[in-house]
């Protein structure tokens, strides 16, 4: 260990006799607080900086009909992934039938 700690001994303090002590009640005295006084700063008015025209309500535009068609991004990427979809159905099914043409060729022979 690179350092060690010296045991330390406490010596004994001396007690005095205390007399024993009736309680009696006691008042509790009120407690006057000392305000400082306030510093007034005079204060120069700012004027209040206009904002924009503000205007109350803007009319939004009329919302699409449900069944109306408009070719957006997510039409691309949908259209796309319908594509990929369907190309790998074929081709699984293919794969599929061809595994039948083979089995039913064996069971044939």
């Amino acid at each position: 260990m690179a350092t060690e700690k010296k045991p330390t001994t406490k010596k004994p303090v001396a007690k005095k006799p205390v007399a024993k002590k009736t309680t009696a009640k006691k008042t509790v005295a009120a407690k006057t607080t000392v305000k400082k006084a306030t510093v007034s700063k005079k204060v120069t008015p700012v004027k209040a900086k206009r904002s924009a025209k503000q205007e109350s309500f803007k009319v939004c535009k009329e919302p699409s009909t449900f069944m109306s068609f408009k070719i957006t991004e997510q039409t691309v990427y949908w259209s796309i992934l319908l594509i990929y979809i369907m190309l790998l159905v074929l081709w699984i099914s293919n794969i599929q039938l061809e595994t039948m043409r083979i089995i039913d060729s064996i069971r044939v022979s």
